[in-house]
């Protein structure tokens, strides 16, 4: 029977757990009875699902408590969420009972994979390259390449059909280490520290941290509950408010110069005050966008709100324009302190929370840590004497390339070297058969352009467009004379055809890389030179292009390629054309000319025709070939191209122009065995095995001298 549903006993609703004043101070005794008996008081029978399950919550208090039977963990900076996972369903779902599912897609994804059935407890976070989590950034990922997201577990409510929520936080957590999966990217199991919780507070407060949690070992889980068996020590103040309205100062350049916050009191909305900090022009827009479906005409607080208040300590406040919206937003803010009147002084915008409810969303007064505890000093011994100088966080594994762009969203814009690219169309196949759309194809052009930007950089490209798939009309298009972003780097040229001056585009970065892929560049097709030195390539290719030939005629005639070359000391590298065919490529360094290098391969392939007569041909007009693989040695012109390395083709399977070992070009191997689908996974393991195709280059003198020698 599954997880999700098998009748067990459930825990009770919200409305039946005692008041949080009531879960305070008993003798042990009482204390460890409760613990055993509270839900044996209360028997009902159901499920336990994201409709009807709350995550336990911590109650806030103003400093760390150092008695004993107390466990502490950082207090992560994101969404805290809980996960079903089973065979036939999983679920990741936000305190609110939003799903988590499509926005959070790789935890989603990495629960789905985890063989378990379970409920599991933890937080969302985007962390940096030390650890930390950044809730700015989780504010605004939308894909992996906007951050490394991590799902730290902290609770383990549920596992194979057997309620866990009456055994002490102690059993839990033994039972989550023995089942978290191990040295995983993104599910991982938040530490706890056996250290005094003044301490570890400190250390965090260092490290620039939210605070610590602190959690009585034998806690039970109470869902929905905010219990003072789980306290939650901040490092700074903050608070979740909610938008009522937003100003807008004159003369200003700013989107709006305020948001106007508010908090329910007794059912009604009351407000604390503006805040005009902590935002970028991103978020602004962001917010705004949110804001426009909601605006009224009324204002939604109790009272007309002061939102000039928090300027009343400034001389000569600006005039502003106000709006008001529906209170239904809720955000998080800092602040140095709330006085006496409700105000608040010096707040922070730090993040839109959308994993609350606005009605729930109430001014939080920290408690006296001396309400809570009955002792403060310090009993714990330390158990790691560095640990005052030791990280207290876990770098994440290096960030690898995964997604650029979301699985939902049909237009998306992202920041690519300080440029805004916009994608749209998203959802169009663009391979028929296996169902591989213009997403797919974009992200895999993400996850690669490390690979092949040394192949593309300040090369002009001639543009092969395919704006609806491979079965599409697709078109050339050369001339891109303003037609492109200014931010673009272009190559000049005259059109002999109609005496016009225009403009070919060249890939300088990633994010002209990824702007050919939008335009529905399927393939990528580089000059062999470079704008520095547009006369002269950086190699000289030959390509082995075949007309009825069977492959392994191709593969032969790659191998006797190389054994002229090496006959003549000539290091040569083999790519796949993702075609029909393969290209054999041969560093020049940019020493030579395209005359030199086209002359080159004639003669080099002459060398191979002589060697496969009965069935290779170096004559270019297809009916002088009578069906043979044609050698080309013309591809060493000015402005001739070929697919570039790791370059996706038009053709069924998605091949990739993929770059080969020697000992791979043998009998049996595929065209469609390198693809969009394993190409990447092929670079995590072997690297670029291309490089020394942009290295110093041979010496052409040399091999030309062997080659006149062996004409003698």
């Amino acid at each position: 029977m599954s997880l999700l549903s098998k009748k067990t006993k459930s825990i009770p609703q919200r409305k039946n757990i005692p008041p949080a004043a009531k879960i305070g101070r008993k003798t042990e005794k009482e204390k460890a009875k409760g613990s055993s008996s509270r839900l044996a008081e209360k028997k009902i029978i159901g499920t336990l699902s994201p409709a009807n399950t709350q995550p336990m919550l911590a109650t806030l208090v103003d400093a760390p408590v150092d008695e004993p039977g107390w466990t502490y963990e950082i207090k992560w900076d994101g969404y805290r969420a809980l996960g079903f996972v089973n065979k036939e369903k999983t679920d990741l779902v936000s305190r609110n009972n939003k799903s988590f599912n499509q926005k959070f897609y790789p935890v989603y994804d990495a629960l789905k994979q985890w063989n378990i059935n379970a409920v599991v407890d933890g937080e969302v976070v985007v962390v940096n390259e030390k650890g930390a989590a950044d809730f700015s950034d989780l504010q605004g990922w939308r894909s992996e390449a906007d951050g490394q997201l991590m799902y730290y577990l902290f609770d383990i409510l549920w596992l194979q059909g057997k309620n866990l929520m009456n055994l002490p936080l102690t059993e839990r957590r033994k039972i989550l280490a023995s089942v978290a999966p191990k040295n995983h990217d993104i599910i991982q199991r938040s530490e706890t520290f056996n250290i005094p919780g003044k301490e570890l507070f400190e250390l965090t407060d260092k490290l620039g941290l939210e605070g610590i949690i602190a959690k009585k070992e034998n806690s039970i889980y109470l869902p929905g509950a905010r219990s003072r068996e789980w306290l939650k020590i901040k490092t700074e103040k903050r608070q979740e408010v909610v938008i009522g309205g937003y100003t807008r100062n004159e003369n200003t350049s700013k989107q709006f110069s305020a948001l106007l916050l508010g908090v329910y009191d007794k059912g009604e909305f009351v407000s604390i005050g503006p805040v005009g900090t902590g935002f970028t022009n991103k978020v602004q827009s962001g917010i705004l966008q949110k804001c426009k479906p909601l605006i009224v005409q009324k204002y939604p607080f109790r009272e007309v709100p002061e939102y000039n208040k928090a300027s009343r300590f400034r001389p000569n406040p600006p005039k502003a324009s106000v709006t008001w919206v529906k209170p239904v937003l809720v955000c998080e803010i800092s602040y140095r302190e709330k006085t006496k009147d409700g105000a608040i002084r010096h707040p922070s915008f730090k993040g839109l929370r959308e994993d609350k409810t606005a009605k729930d969303v109430k001014w939080e007064t920290a408690i006296p840590i001396t309400d809570i505890a009955t002792n403060t000093s310090d009993k714990k011994k330390i158990t790691d004497k560095k640990m005052k100088t030791k990280n207290i966080l876990s770098a994440p594994k290096k960030k690898e390339r995964k997604t650029l762009l979301n699985p939902t969203d049909e237009t998306q814009t992202r920041n690519i070297n300080g440029h805004p690219l916009k994608f749209t169309n998203l959802s169009k196949i663009y391979w028929p058969k296996e169902k591989i759309t213009k997403r797919d194809m974009l992200n895999y052009y993400y996850q690669v352009a490390p690979f092949m930007l040394p192949y593309f950089k300040d090369r002009p490209q001639t543009l092969n467009r395919f704006p609806h798939g491979i079965n599409g009309e697709s078109f050339y298009q050369k001339d891109v004379k303003g037609k492109v972003p200014g931010w673009m780097d272009t190559f000049p040229y005259r059109s002999e055809a109609d005496e016009r001056d225009k403009e070919f585009l060249v890939v300088s970065n990633e994010a002209s890389l990824l702007y050919i892929a939008s335009l529905g560049c399927i393939e990528m097709n580089p000059w062999s030179s470079r704008t520095q030195a547009p006369d002269n390539p950086d190699w000289c290719i030959i390509d082995l292009d075949p007309d009825k030939n069977p492959f392994n005629q191709v593969i032969k005639t790659a191998q006797i390629t190389k054994q002229v070359l090496d006959s003549l000391g000539v290091t040569s590298y083999c790519k796949t054309s993702g075609s029909t065919g393969l290209h054999i490529y041969i560093p020049l360094g940019a020493k030579y000319s395209y005359e030199q290098s086209k002359e080159f391969g004639r003669s080099i392939v002459k060398l191979v025709n002589a060697e496969l007569p009965g069935f290779t041909s170096i004559e270019r007009p297809t009916d002088k070939r009578k069906g043979k693989l044609y050698l080309d040695f013309l591809q060493n012109r000015p402005q001739a191209t070929v697919a570039g390395p790791y370059s996706l083709r038009p053709k069924s399977g998605a091949p990739v122009s993929a770059p080969l070992y020697w000992e791979e070009v043998k009998q049996g191997m595929r065209m469609q065995d390198y693809n969009i689908s394993n190409m990447i996974p092929r670079l995590k393991d072997i690297g670029d095995i291309f490089k020394p195709v942009i290295g110093k280059g041979i010496n052409m003198e040399k091999a030309i001298k062997q080659i006149e020698g062996m004409s003698k």
